[in-house]
């Protein structure tokens, strides 16, 4: 479907598997998010999300926030809880790194831990301005998650 394929490959605290990758895409950033479940799923998608617009290797985590987002299935949970964290870095200044994802009925609940942006610490990458509908797909039996971000 896509032509080029960048793999970001993350070590997870249960060993290596792939958090997301990079899909080629003409203008804007389009990424799929993989996981053992949707859930995690999820998380790695806002992982992605804050990876692209900050160098999370000087990122610590002693702040903390829980994320309450609802949704009427699948792809508009994904898309709330995106935009959330998107809002979150844009206006709280908070970048995140770690996503603990669950579903409470329509209920996308989130446990995150990052730290507020320092701009004399932290490396800007690169600057996302939306999450977007099109093109974007939840596979409960792979399971990923397939997002385009605005940049």
């Amino acid at each position: 479907m896509f032509d080029t394929e960048i793999v970001i490959t993350t070590l997870t605290d249960s060993g290596s598997m792939e958090r997301y990758v990079l899909l080629d895409h003409t203008a804007d950033l389009m990424v799929r998010a993989y996981g053992d479940t949707l859930e995690e799923c999820f998380g790695n998608a806002a992982f992605s999300l804050f990876d692209q617009t900050v160098d999370l290797s000087n990122v610590g985590t002693s702040d903390s926030i829980t994320v309450k987002v609802d949704g009427m299935d699948d792809e508009d949970r994904l898309f709330s809880f995106l935009a959330e964290m998107l809002y979150i870095e844009d206006a709280e200044n908070l970048v995140l790194k770690e996503f603990d994802v669950r579903f409470e009925g329509d209920s996308v609940v989130c446990d995150a831990r990052g730290e507020r942006l320092d701009r004399s610490k932290h490396r800007l990458k690169s600057e996302i301005k939306a999450v977007t509908l099109h093109m974007m797909e939840v596979n409960r039996d792979e399971p990923s998650v397939t997002v385009i971000f605005d940049t």
